[in-house]
């Protein structure tokens, strides 16, 4: 028996053509990238979903997500090859834009009637899209008289569970201001849970943003951050372009510390503090139509 044949998954590196076959099958699914220097992201994250199906090898794994029977694990492989890094009113500045110069506005506009909507994209386990319903909160109190939503999306099934549900560890709130933690969360066991109404406020989807986005109306917001700068550049490209077609006039667009959009020559968005661009006004007609 060879060395390799005698490794378990925990310590076996997929070889190189290995590695290149798993970032393909991710890539061509969501236009994620992965390099030669992510072998060992790679096998930490893979080497379970090796142990479950009692596999010893990547080449058979690659095999089963290929084929016709693998497709479930398939979604399994790309959940655990996806980054999931969040926590609540990560990079504040853009709550503090979002407090003082987004929402204010909108809110005026909800209690005239009008329809307001926000997406949280690649909303992780929803500390984002909480993140972001608690600063509606503490701006609009009658928030849940007013038509005014926000979407939460992720490709991952279970983030999206988690995020429904609401329930986080205690050390999640480290960065949740005092007098936020008591008024939107209560213990549940030992752990805590998002309040009932804020969890109302949002509706929680699966969506890989690499396909087809079944949304028909705009968002007046969008967050869209530290997700763009995992896919190649011809993708962020693709995203950023699309993004754009989804605000609707004078939309907020917020992206993560390390992204950019690159040519604003080729674009209608202009920018509007660190990391956050807006629409200019003259661009779309607002749609009307809603998503539920």
């Amino acid at each position: 028996m060879s060395t390799t044949e005698q490794l378990t998954p925990n310590q076996l590196s997929p070889a190189p053509h290995e590695l290149e076959a798993i970032a393909r099958i991710l890539h061509d699914a969501t236009g994620i990238v992965i390099t030669q220097g992510k072998s060992s992201m790679v096998q930490s994250r893979l080497s379970k979903r090796l142990r479950e199906l009692g596999l010893s090898d990547y080449a058979t794994y690659i095999a089963h997500v290929t084929s016709e029977s693998g497709v479930e694990e398939r979604r399994a492989m790309i959940s655990a090859l996806t980054t999931n890094v969040t926590r609540f009113f990560r990079e504040n500045h853009h709550f503090e834009t979002l407090s003082t110069a987004a929402l204010p506005p909108l809110i005026a506009r909800a209690r005239a009637g009008e329809r307001i909507r926000l997406w949280s994209a690649g909303s992780s386990n929803g500390q984002e899209a909480y993140s972001i319903a608690m600063m509606i909160a503490e701006a609009a109190p009658d928030y849940a008289k007013l038509d005014l939503r926000i979407l939460a999306s992720d490709i991952d099934p279970h983030m999206i569970a988690a995020g429904q549900a609401g329930l986080y560890d205690s050390s999640a709130l480290a960065s949740v201001p005092t007098d936020m933690q008591r008024k939107y969360f209560s213990r549940k066991g030992e752990k805590v849970q998002i309040a009932t109404p804020l969890r109302e406020l949002i509706s929680f989807r699966e969506l890989n943003l690499h396909e087809q986005w079944p949304m028909r109306g705009r968002f007046d917001i969008i967050f869209c951050r530290n997700v763009v700068i995992y896919f190649d550049p011809d993708a962020q490209a693709r995203l950023w372009q699309r993004f754009e077609a989804q605000l609707a006039p004078e939309g907020w667009l917020f992206v993560g510390h390390s992204e950019r959009i690159a040519d604003l020559s080729q674009s209608n968005l202009v920018t509007a503090g660190v990391t956050t661009y807006r629409l200019r006004a003259e661009t779309t007609t607002r749609e009307t139509r809603k998503w539920h």
